[in-house]
């Protein structure tokens, strides 16, 4: 299956509708919104299968990870919206100086107006809908452009969009990058784009030329750090699963090993016991693992297997886009697999010497000598973990885990420096389409002098300031 280029002609006529509509004011009601959120989860029920089947078309990606990962975000998502919307729309009272009495001051929310939403195929679903959740709950109109790698997909997303939204409201464009240039030319009052640092430069550049905001989710090379304090099998267990996910085709999986040097050969053979425990002994055969998204990611991937030596893994089938959970071993900080973006299932490691100093400097010095990564993980004591993220800066991470930081909708998703800007997930997806306003409500009963030329009564003020 292939995607079609949504012609510009359409694509500008559907811009120009939904800023009608917007200005009609029609999205502003709370209660609209609530409306068309659960509009959205009926689709999501219904079209809960397509979706699967099509991600296990493009991907291989199962019916169980597709919901833990996916689906079953979104729902979740649009859960936690329709209870607390009301309350987040609300317009809030906040102190006011005593220099402004007696006026009372406030925070109004209100939609930016239309956002486009731009997704990546690694995580087609829930990367396009829950930005989409947060423009509906906080009153935009949207353009979702989802990626052309995953055409299956795409076209579930269109036609459950089509089917629960009118084009003036919601509406999905298809395409490749052409039709990425076309809608990063055109104005809109938000862009929300996810995706590699490249592209996000390019995204910035474009949205430059009308001021518009930006919400970059991008990626980069996130560290995980196995110290000498770390329980290895469990360290192992976890690692294993974060980076298989997605055959490591997430943008927070970990993508390099800083390993202390005396539980190295431990963590090599637990990793394999691990990944054997969740794949089973025949990795390829498993029916959660998921393939690259096309033969030139593919081909990209197992490049990197050249870089270092394979201690674990290795194996390929470009049949299939398959690539085996890999370890490789005396890599060059300098090699592609160390500065590029893997984004699959290969995995170097740099081994941390005691000899040459401290664990923890060694490892400060390592990543802040880098771009900042969207996330970091430390494996070992609490307290070194703590320290280390002191020390060093990311957009989010784990002590003891990987991945599950994205779980949680109480604190906020999003990256930092090269790893991109802004944040969303819960109550921040609601507040990035939203722009705060400040309203003073100024008394028609009294008009204290105080403010007023020849300011008579400076000296009062400025001991009140």
């Amino acid at each position: 299956m292939t995607i079609d280029n949504t012609p510009q002609e359409r694509i500008e006529a559907i811009i120009a509708s939904q800023k009608e509509y917007f200005k009609t004011g029609a999205t502003l009601d709370v209660e609209f919104r609530k409306e068309q959120l659960r509009k959205l989860e009926q689709a999501m029920q219904e079209f809960e299968k397509p979706l699967a089947d099509a991600l296990w078309t493009d991907l291989h990606k199962s019916f169980q990870e597709a919901y833990l990962t996916e689906i079953g975000l979104v729902k979740a998502e649009i859960r936690e919206h329709l209870k607390c919307v009301s309350r987040w729309a609300r317009r809030k009272r906040v102190h006011t100086p005593l220099t402004l009495f007696p006026s009372r001051s406030f925070i109004v929310k209100e939609p930016l107006g239309c956002a486009l939403i731009v997704s990546p195929w690694n995580y087609p679903v829930q990367l396009l809908l829950n930005p989409l959740i947060g423009a509906i709950s906080a009153g935009c109109t949207a353009i979702l452009k989802p990626s052309p790698y995953v055409p299956n997909v795409s076209g579930v997303l269109e036609e459950l969009i089509r089917t629960a939204f009118p084009e003036n409201y919601i509406a999905v464009v298809q395409g490749n990058r052409e039709v990425n240039k076309t809608l990063f030319n055109s104005r809109f009052d938000l862009l929300f784009f996810t995706g590699s640092p490249a592209l996000g430069r390019q995204v910035m550049a474009a949205a430059a030329q009308h001021l518009t905001p930006v919400v970059l989710e991008l990626g980069g090379k996130s560290p995980c750090i196995i110290d000498s304090t770390a329980n290895i099998k469990l360290a192992a267990r976890r690692v294993a699963w974060g980076k298989t996910l997605n055959a490591g085709q997430t943008c927070i999986a970990p993508d390099y090993i800083l390993i202390h040097e005396d539980v190295k050969e431990a963590f090599i053979k637990q990793f394999a016991t691990q990944v054997k425990r969740l794949h089973g002994k025949e990795i390829k055969e498993s029916g959660h693992f998921v393939r690259l998204v096309t033969d030139k990611a593919f081909e990209r991937v197992r490049s990197y297997l050249q870089d270092g030596d394979i201690v674990y893994g290795g194996r390929t089938d470009s049949s299939t886009r398959f690539i085996e959970p890999t370890l490789l071993d005396n890599v060059s900080p300098d090699a592609p697999v160390m500065t590029d973006e893997i984004f699959g299932p290969i995995f170097p490691m740099i081994t941390i010497s005691p000899r040459n100093g401290s664990f923890k400097d060694q490892v400060a010095e390592f990543i802040t000598s880098r771009e900042k990564p969207l996330a970091f993980y430390y494996f070992g004591s609490e307290s070194d973990g703590w320290d280390l993220i002191r020390r060093t800066s990311s957009g989010g991470g784990c002590i003891n885990d990987t991945i599950m930081h994205i779980a949680n909708s109480n604190v906020p998703f999003g990256g930092v420096g090269n790893s991109g800007m802004g944040h969303y997930h819960g109550k921040l997806s609601f507040d990035a389409f939203t722009h705060e306003r400040s309203i003073i409500k100024a008394p028609t009963w009294i008009d204290l002098p105080f403010r007023y030329m020849p300011y008579k009564f400076f000296a009062i003020i400025k001991r009140m300031m």
